[in-house]
């Protein structure tokens, strides 16, 4: 059974995200793939089954950095991992130069690199300066990046993920103060901190960046509305981006970057055994996990009702062996189904 604590580990170019960034066309015939960051839900478990379909990075859920330096019972809840959850990005939401150098060096000899979250347009973290804030406060933004490569250089690769400004010449000239700063490659997601995410995103904005920077030599990686391989490919040829970070598509199906359109029950499996294996998570988050990849298998109606009235984990797996054949990791055939195996009472 695998740890579910982090261990140290040191850069290589197996596991240095900036090289695979670089490399994966050469090595893969293909762009290099991300798992963005999910507030809750990015956790262990759910890395661990994107890793098996095509995920080249994985990152973590946003962690607060003012609480995960000052608190002990922050730091045992926010960050889990173990040896094959690599390569790994941290992402910190941070809002002063302080604070970042403390996380980092808390953080970077179990991770492979720390992002800073310049993107979450959540009215709270805004107000105290952190996500798509510091969009608007370069001069800050800028002074975290060249803080920490000055000091660790290329001993921690630091990303930053952004969002656009209504002036795309402004976001331009941010990511240009970044690469100076010595960013080692920038996530651009296509909608401004206002633009609502049932609105489509802008590539034409991506495109425009990724053009005026090409020249700096520092990757860029596109992020919005990337829901199966064709979009992958579309947002690559349109925009010219370095690579594709998918997250909302991902929760629903974490087989999206294998080629599946729709969430293969395999993934299910695994994530069950991975939950299990790391020690389980709260009731509410798997059932959401749960939720989402069924929803995009098109379970049954009325089992969906059923699933979602359930309150805690121990029903649940009864209700998983009552209605459907859930196969456990040692048995033939786990983790390789693609259709929802109904038992014969539970077939719509």
């Amino acid at each position: 059974m695998s740890s579910k604590y982090p261990q140290a580990r040191i850069l290589t170019k197996k596991n240095d995200p900036l090289h695979i960034i670089k490399t994966r066309k050469a090595t893969h015939q293909r762009a290099v793939t991300i798992a963005g960051p999910m507030v809750r839900y990015s956790k262990l478990p759910f890395r661990q089954v994107c890793r098996h379909y095509n995920v080249d990075i994985v990152y973590t859920p946003m962690i607060l950095a003012r609480e995960y330096v000052r608190n002990c019972h922050a730091r045992m809840a926010d960050f889990s991992s173990n040896e094959s959850d690599s390569p790994l990005i941290v992402q910190v939401g941070v809002n002063n130069v302080t604070d970042l150098l403390r996380f980092v060096e808390m953080v970077s000899p179990y991770c492979d690199g720390i992002g800073i979250n310049c993107g979450c347009p959540i009215k709270e973290q805004v107000r105290e300066g952190i996500g798509s804030a510091l969009i608007y406060n370069p001069e800050l933004l800028s002074s975290m990046v060249s803080a920490v490569k000055t000091k660790y250089g290329d001993k921690v690769r630091l990303e930053t993920k952004i969002r656009i400004h209504d002036n795309w010449d402004q976001t331009v000239d941010l990511c240009n103060q970044l690469c100076d700063a010595g960013v080692d490659w920038i996530t651009i997601h296509g909608r401004t901190r206002t633009t609502r995410s049932s609105e489509p995103v802008n590539l034409d904005a991506i495109k425009f960046i990724t053009q005026k920077i090409k020249s700096r030599n520092v990757p860029v990686i596109a992020n919005g509305d990337c829901f199966d391989m064709s979009d992958f490919q579309k947002i690559l040829d349109y925009t010219g981006a370095d690579g594709v970070m998918a997250v909302r598509g991902l929760l629903d199906n974490p087989a999206l970057f294998g080629g599946f359109k729709a969430c293969p029950w395999g993934a299910l499996e695994l994530f069950w055994h991975y939950t299990m294996e790391f020690g389980g998570l709260p009731h509410q988050l798997l059932l959401h996990h749960l939720h989402c990849m069924l929803g995009s298998m098109g379970l049954e109606k009325s089992l969906h009702n059923e699933l979602m009235n359930i309150k805690d984990t121990s029903h649940l797996i009864d209700w998983f062996d009552y209605n459907f054949v859930l196969k456990r990791f040692g048995e033939q055939g786990f983790a390789e189904a693609t259709d929802i195996p109904y038992k014969s009472h539970s077939k719509p």
